[in-house]
């Protein structure tokens, strides 16, 4: 049995799902089950604010691509029958690497996207996209109903430095994206 390896396919962006279930056809079509393994739109889930609601959902860290598990032939590259159906498949561009053969994912990068969605459901990331000198609301924790205008981003901790009016002056408050809304 030949070895599987990860691909990445290049869809028409806004038709992942589409393609996903397109290849599944195929694969059943052509009985290529034991060919073709996976067929994977990485997904992670994210909390966003709308209308002062907490709403969370699924959002796609890679669009425009669906990654999909292929046997290999000998020489390393993905089987010339494979390849043919896997390109032919409707509203896929092709697959993404150099040259005149697709590049697999390493070991490495495969164990990445697999934690990244697994990890994502357990802690689902805040989408929310700040711009400084924005004027936000203050929702949760003492300053609660204050305005204030962002002053510093830092999206790895999910932290805003808002400039608030307390008492007269302007003082910095360090607060999480969670805790304020767009004005």
């Amino acid at each position: 049995m030949a070895e599987k390896l990860w691909y990445i396919i290049h869809a028409y962006s806004g038709f992942e799902k589409k393609v996903a279930e397109s290849l599944k056809g195929r694969i059943e079509a052509f009985g290529l089950g034991d060919k073709i393994g996976q067929v994977l739109i990485p997904t992670e889930e994210v909390v966003e604010h709308r209308g002062g609601k907490k709403i969370q959902s699924s959002r796609m860290f890679y669009p425009g691509y669906v990654l999909v598990e292929l046997a290999t032939a000998e020489n390393g590259h993905v089987e010339d029958e494979l390849w043919h159906v896997v390109k032919n498949t409707p509203r896929v561009a092709g697959f993404v690497g150099s040259g005149q053969y697709p590049t697999p994912l390493s070991a490495e990068e495969i164990a990445q996207i697999q934690h990244r969605i697994e990890t994502g459901g357990e802690n689902p990331r805040l989408h929310v996209k700040f711009d400084k000198n924005e004027t936000v609301k203050i929702t949760d924790g003492p300053f609660a109903t204050f305005t204030g205008v962002v002053d510093e981003i830092n999206a790895d901790r999910e932290t805003l430095k808002v400039m608030v009016t307390i008492f007269g002056r302007q003082t910095p408050v360090e607060l999480e994206f969670a805790q304020v809304e767009k004005v």
